[in-house]
């Protein structure tokens, strides 16, 4: 093995640690007693004893399994939006001219490089003015500015790895655009379909600025588990967010087998 393979593995190793560790400490504070992490000065690194108390004490202890309800409904909403908007969008842009395309997608990141909080709440004054206010539509409506760019960029990428000739042979043979896209272009673009669906779930599931927001009466789960964070309730908010993390791990689980080259990297070509 040469010195820059044990290099590079020496740096992959070290930013798995970096970035396991948090999820690591959350596993010692819900399973590991009190007295051995917030009763310490210096908490055990390992698990010295283990126990399911403290989960069934946040349970009885804090309220978040209506919020966790909540961020389930807003994440599906969101990345049913993404594709409903996402699949067209992206169909259509693939039909034009890739200098053309590749600006309108460019333009479309331009929500995402501003601050959400500068974005949030301009929305947030017009929701309220048409009733949208602090309701689960608002929450999924205004987080679907971060979500739709790459929802558009992704299936732009899928619908541009697809031959034009099927398409256009489709068309020959008496295909309508929608027949032409509903049973040959996205059949085609599963694996592209299910990447968006993924990655915009996931994406709406821990957005906090538009939701604190736009809905700060009736909070999604990053927003009410902060608020317990902040009340002195860690070792109770800690033990959530592991249990809400599980379901995380597996979609990034499912989603990597998915994810292609040409589906990140066709949204924009020369």
């Amino acid at each position: 093995m040469q010195v820059r393979e044990i290099g590079l593995y020496a740096v992959v190793f070290i930013l798995a640690v970096i970035f396991v560790y948090p999820l690591y400490v959350l596993f010692l504070i819900s399973f590991v007693p009190v007295t051995y992490t917030f009763g310490q000065i210096y908490p055990a690194q390992f698990p010295v004893a283990l126990t399911l108390q403290n989960i069934i004490t946040s349970f009885h202890t804090v309220s978040l399994v209506n919020p966790l309800i909540r961020s389930f409904e807003v994440a599906l909403m969101v990345a049913t939006l993404s594709l409903a908007m996402g699949i067209p969008a992206g169909y259509g842009l693939s039909k034009i001219k890739s200098g053309i395309a590749n600006i309108i997608v460019v333009l479309l990141f331009f929500v995402n490089m501003m601050p959400g909080i500068v974005v949030a709440i301009p929305i947030a004054a017009e929701f309220i003015r048409v009733g949208l206010y602090d309701n689960l539509v608002g929450i999924a409506l205004s987080q679907e500015l971060v979500v739709l760019p790459l929802s558009v960029f992704i299936m732009l990428g899928g619908f541009r790895s697809i031959p034009k000739d099927l398409d256009n042979q489709a068309r020959v043979d008496g295909a309508g655009l929608l027949t032409s896209l509903g049973r040959i272009s996205i059949p085609l673009v599963v694996p592209a379909v299910i990447v968006t669906f993924l990655l915009s779930w996931m994406t709406s599931w821990d957005e906090f600025t538009y939701a604190v927001i736009i809905s700060p009466g009736n909070p999604t789960f990053p927003v009410q588990l902060y608020n317990y964070v902040t009340r002195a309730l860690p070792y109770e908010a800690s033990a959530f967010a592991l249990i809400v993390t599980i379901p995380v791990i597996i979609l990034a689980a499912i989603l990597q087998k998915y994810l292609k080259g040409e589906y990140l990297t066709g949204g924009l070509v020369g």
